[in-house]
Formats: C-alpha cells, structure tokens, sequence
C-alpha cells in the first residue's frame, strides 16, 4: 500500500534546520543528486535510511576515518547494495582516506567530485560498492544477502580473534559488526541460511538494521512477502527490536545501545521507513526504488527538505566538521589507545604478538608448508580427498588462523582438522569455543561460501567444502570471492560421474566448465596425492583469488615419480609427464583421476612403436599464465594428433586438442550404477582411449 509522507520534524513546513538534520538531508540530497546525474539508481532507500545511517556513523560507530585498516574497527556493511551513494556520501561526509596497494594515504577515499560521477565509467562510484576500489567499502554488495552472509563470518571472525588472542588487560579484539538489509535480503535464502548460523552460534556482535520500507521493485511487497520477520527471527534465536520511524535517531541509538549490550544473541533492529521520504508524489512508491526522481520531484524535494532548489551536490557549510567531529576524534582517539595496548602486547606476548601482526600484513607464518608429505608410489593408490584430507591438516598444524569446515559433509570431504588442540568452533553452550579451528556449517551451502568471504576480510584464512555438485548453490559467493581477490580455498570432492550409485543428481557434469569460466578462479582437479600436495603448496600463498581444489572420491593410483616426471610441474598448470622421446605423434591430455586412464593407454601405445607424450593438465587458468614459448613446449602446435580425456562436459577442450582433435568426456547426464558400469557405459575405458588414440593416429 501506499504510504502518506509524515509531517516534518518541526511540525512546519519543512525539515529541521539543526546541524544534525542538514547533515542527513546533505546525505539524501546528495543520494537523490547522484542517481538523478548519473539517470541510474535507486535513491528511495539512500532517503529512507539517512537518518539511520547518520546516527550510527556519526554517533555510535568506532571507526578511525584516518586509517580505514585499523583491525579493531566496527564493520559496517551495506547489504543492499543498490543504496550506494548512501555509503558513498557516508565516506565522502565522514572524510575516510584512501587506501593504495594495501597503504593508507593522506588523500580522501571520496572527493564530492567522486560523487558527481556516480555509475561513471572508471569512477570510484559504481552501482554498488565495491571491496579495493574504494576505500571505507567492506565488502563488495549487490546481489542481495551476499552482504548478510559476509557480516557474519566478520562476527565470526572477531569472536575467534577474541578467543585466541586477547588476554587479561589486553582486549586487542572486542569490534561490533553492523548491516543494512532490506526486504530483498529478508527474501533471498542466504540470508536466511545464514541468520540461522547466527542465532546457533550466539554472536552477539553482529547486529542487522532492516529497513522495513515494505516495497520492492515490483510493488508492494504484500504482492510476495507477507510473513512474520520478528517471529522469524525470533524463532533463530535472535534479539529483536523495533524502530517504529527510521527519522528517529534517538531511538535507534538507544536501540544501538540495547543491541550492544546484549551479548550472547545477535540483533535485528527492524527500522520502519518510508521509502524515498520527502519525496511528495513518490515516497513510498516503487517509483522511489529503482529509477532517478525527476528534476521536478528533486525540485519539489528539496523545497520539503528546506534545502536550496537549484543547487546540486550541495553540502553546507558546517556539516563536514560536524560529522567528522563526531566518528574522527572518537575513532581517532580509539585507534590510537589500540595501537598502543598493540605495542605493549607485543612485548607482554611476543609468540601471539608475532601472529596478529602476520594477520594484520597478510603474511603466511613461518614454517607453513613444513610438514606437507610426499606419497609414495602406489598402485592402488588414495583417493585425493584423502590425501588433501592428510595434507589439509598438515599445513593448519603449522598456520593457525586457518579455520573451516564443511556443509554437513567434513566425513565425505576429508576436511575436519584431526590434530591436537584444533578444536571446534562452537559457543560453549554447545560443546566448544569460539577458538576453535573447525566449522561446522550445517547443510547451508550458500552461506558457508558468503561467510568464508566474511572471515577472509577480517584477515584469517579459511576454507570450505563440499560436494562438486553442490558448488550449484555456491556459485554466487565464489563469484563475489574472485570479485573481490579474496583467497578462500574451495575444497569440492565427489568430482565425476564415479561417486556411483547416488546417480546423475550427484554427479558433476558441467560444474567444471562453470568455475573455469569464472575469472579469477583458480582451479586445480588433481591427478594423484602428489599432485595434491603441490596443489597444496601452489594455493596456500596465493592472495589475490580463490582456488578451488577439485578431488575424487574414489582411489586414484599414485605415480612413481622416478617413472614419470614429478609433481612440482603441477605449478605451471599443465605438463609432460611421459613421452617415448622425440617429436610425438600423439598427445594424450587429462585431469584428475583421468590422467592414470591415459598413463594406461600410453604405456600400451609405448610398447607397440607408437611415440606418445602424456600431458597432465591439472589447471587450465595456470597453464594459461605461463609464457608462449611453455605452453607450446608443452603441446607443440604442429602434433595435431590429440585425445583429451575428463569425466565431465567437453566445454572448453577444444582449445587444446583443436578442431581435429578428440574428447572423451561427458555427453550427457550420468546415471546410478557401480562405478565400473558408470566407466563402461560412458566411455572411460583404456579401451575407448586407444580407440580414439589410433583414429587420431589414422587421421594424422
């Protein structure tokens, strides 16, 4: 329904004119000036919720705008991201620096002339935030709930922090996490997944604003969305409070304080806004969400607002200082008693010091990769879920702020840390601390990928698993971790269509082709244990993306690698692994458990006169960084005679064995059978390898 515009605050005509209420209008006309420029947004949300935003940046947040890093700074994040010149008019008032190659500068994060290029090609103000581009951004928002998802691996990760760090007269770790959300996020499933884990672990750090405005793209949301959010909320275990007019900033800051204050649950403080306020023909329409006002109704709005008609982009004198006297002398003072009590903890606890400042640079501990094992040769082999399960838990031992788990899977998927002291991360009331290293995450896929997000920006290194298929439901969480270059460690096992007899709902077909074409991924499908642990060894310093190791749940024979070459080539994405020397007349290529399939074919081949070079091709996004001259050294572009050999869609192959060249892959769904049945019926048989490998040979 449509709702009437409230009278003004003053009871007159217009808006109060109190230094406090100009810097909110300066918020929302800098918002509605924004979209209208740049003819795209949605400036109805930015209206609706800048008094929130104002009293809890100005009022209540500790924040230093001088070093947007600071560790111990609260988290703010805007899960409705399509309300960014909200954010960015919050960056701009409050005077947070910039941030380059990971070094505050004395420059400002947001100039007003940043704000005039809203949705600009090049600008530092796209559509949505967006995590490294501009500082003061948390968290690249968008897709709804994505926001939700990350503020509570933030939570989490203050509570891990708190636990392992902090000691008597040195709380080093003791931030709150605060969200905007709307209807949408209440909507998405994420959301929801992840507000559930939320109430289970009690994180009464993290508290949610939602802007009730009751209005989506479409309508009114009566149309879709008529439930209970308090009992829901309720019901997960949360603290739930309500502010019944989002224009009352004494309110929510004592709403702020009750959340603060309550410990041992999360909040939700549902906020009762009117979209697009002020607005006299459009707020609380979907008019006010997603399209520019109108020069007219801007006109008409700012008139209400009892703010100058003709100006654009307008900030009143006063208001800068104003805001900046509230969260930069607060923030600023904060900073610096922690940057202190840093330096005497350091010298109270040097092993722990040593470790936060490693967390704090993005440095790997010493020592990390000590422990990795190598395989021996074996014929029968491990499956390279357990051999990353066995490597896994080497590597942790030796970094201790590496922490995850899996979807309800860790027993499938090898992932649960074994060694002593690891722990799991549970409150005590459920049988762990919150210094424990393993998460269990429940059957929540989706938000176990947005809260990994989450822990990674607050400076751990996590990681998560599950099923290949099941990377279906995390596809947008993985495409937010290579948007942002965070460097979660996706661990998928069950890779092909040999997980068997639960059949084609839980065999992989095309997932491999969906994550290889996700830029900035890195993926590598192992082809035996050794492999495994130079994937391990290859992923674990990268920075700037996530990996996602691809594993098998059957055994996989492990190489003798006086045989054949060694594992180290797993580094350069693709390599040869075996060749009759000379110029080869044929290649015979493969990833994971395929390549022991073509090693089979090839040492029939070698016995028959044929010149054969094998080429395991664990990574095809590695391969592709390596210079011209590697990869043609690798697949010689005049051997034209080539098979290529995966358990799943031929997408994407036909750039290595070109428009003659063969691929024994997958077709089709798979079906439910005993493993072997699976392997003949489809096709991945030494057999049907040397009959593509001779066709290609004839042809040749």
């Amino acid at each position: 329904m449509r709702h009437t515009i409230p009278a003004a605050p003053d009871g007159g005509g217009h808006a109060s004119a109190s230094i406090d209420q100009l810097c909110i209008n300066t918020i929302r006309t800098l918002s509605m000036d924004g979209v209208q420029k740049a003819n795209s947004g949605h400036p109805g949300t930015a209206m609706a919720l800048a008094p929130c935003a104002y009293a809890l940046w100005r009022n209540v947040m500790k924040y230093d705008p001088a070093n947007p890093l600071w560790p111990n700074r609260d988290r703010f994040v805007l899960s409705i991201g399509h309300a960014s010149m909200l954010l960015y008019s919050l960056i701009y008032l409050a005077g947070v620096r910039d941030v380059q190659a990971g070094k505050v500068t004395d420059a400002p994060s947001l100039t007003l002339g940043d704000l005039e290029q809203f949705r600009q090609l090049g600008s530092k103000t796209p559509g949505h935030p967006e995590y490294r581009h501009t500082a003061g951004v948390e968290t690249t928002t968008g897709p709804l709930g994505q926001g939700c998802g990350n503020s509570v691996g933030m939570a989490m990760a203050e509570k891990w922090l708190a636990a392992r760090y902090n000691r008597p007269g040195f709380d080093l770790f003791d931030y709150h996490i605060y969200t905007l959300c709307g209807d949408g996020d209440m909507m998405e499933g994420v959301a929801s997944e992840a507000a559930s884990i939320a109430g289970h672990l009690k994180l009464g750090n993290l508290t949610w604003i939602y802007d009730s405005n009751r209005i989506s793209i479409e309508g009114s949301t009566d149309i879709a969305f008529t439930e209970n959010v308090r009992r829901r909320f309720e019901g997960y275990g949360w603290h739930v409070l309500e502010l019944m007019d989002a224009n009352d900033t004494g309110d929510l800051e004592r709403l702020l304080a009750d959340a603060k204050a309550e410990t041992a649950r999360p909040t939700l403080i549902i906020a009762y806004s009117i979209i697009g306020w002020g607005a006299p023909h459009k707020a609380g329409t979907a008019a006010a969400h997603g399209e520019p006002l109108g020069v007219e109704e801007i006109r008409e709005t700012k008139k209400f607002y009892g703010w100058p008609e003709d100006r654009s982009f307008y900030v009143p004198d006063g208001v800068l200082a104003h805001f900046q006297s509230g969260l930069g002398a607060r923030g600023a003072a904060a900073s610096a008693r922690w940057q202190a009590l840093l330096t005497a903890y350091r010298q109270a606890h040097p092993d722990l010091g040593a470790e936060v400042t490693a967390i704090i640079n993005s440095t790997l501990p010493v020592g990390w990769d000590a422990s990795i094992p190598t395989f021996d040769a074996d014929a029968k082999g491990v499956a390279s879920r357990a051999s990353s399960g066995a490597v896994l838990n080497a590597v942790a031992q030796h970094y201790p702020w590496m922490i995850g788990g899996s979807a309800d899977l860790s027993p499938s998927t090898k992932t649960h840390l074994t060694f002593e002291g690891a722990g799991d991360f549970q409150p005590p009331q459920w049988g762990g601390t919150y210094g424990g290293r393993n998460v269990h995450f429940g059957v929540r896929e989706h938000a176990m990928g947005s809260i990994c997000n989450g822990i990674v920006l607050a400076g751990l290194r996590p990681f998560c698993s599950g099923f290949l298929i099941f990377s279906d439901y995390m596809k947008p969480p993985i495409r937010m971790s290579a948007l942002m270059n965070l460097p979660v460690l996706y661990i998928f096992t069950h890779d092909s269509i040999s997980v068997g007899e639960d059949g084609p709902t839980h065999q992989p077909i095309e997932q491999l082709a969906q994550l290889r074409a996700t830029p900035g991924v890195t993926l590598i499908r192992p082809a035996d244990a050794n492999e495994v642990a130079e994937a391990w060894r290859v992923t674990i310093p990268m920075t700037d993306r996530p990996a996602v190791l691809v594993l098998s749940r059957q055994n996989l024979p492990t190489l003798d690698r006086s045989v054949y070459a060694p594992a180290t080539g797993l580094a350069k994405g693709a390599y040869v692994l075996a060749e009759c020397g000379g110029k080869p007349d044929l290649i015979l290529m493969a990833t994971g458990s395929e390549v022991s399939l073509v090693v089979a074919a090839y040492e029939i081949l070698k016995k028959e006169g044929v010149s054969v070079r094998v080429v395991s091709m664990p990574s095809w996004d590695l391969f592709e960084a390596q210079p011209e001259a590697y990869r043609n050294s690798v697949l010689p572009p005049d051997v034209t005679a080539r098979v290529a050999v995966e358990q799943a869609s031929g997408m994407g192959w036909a750039r290595y064995i070109g428009l003659t060249g063969e691929a024994v892959v997958m077709h089709s769904f798979g079906a439910s059978a005993p493993t072997e049945a699976l392997q003949e019926k489809f096709g991945f048989t030494v057999e049907a390898v040397l009959a593509a490998a001779r066709r290609q040979i004839a042809r040749a």
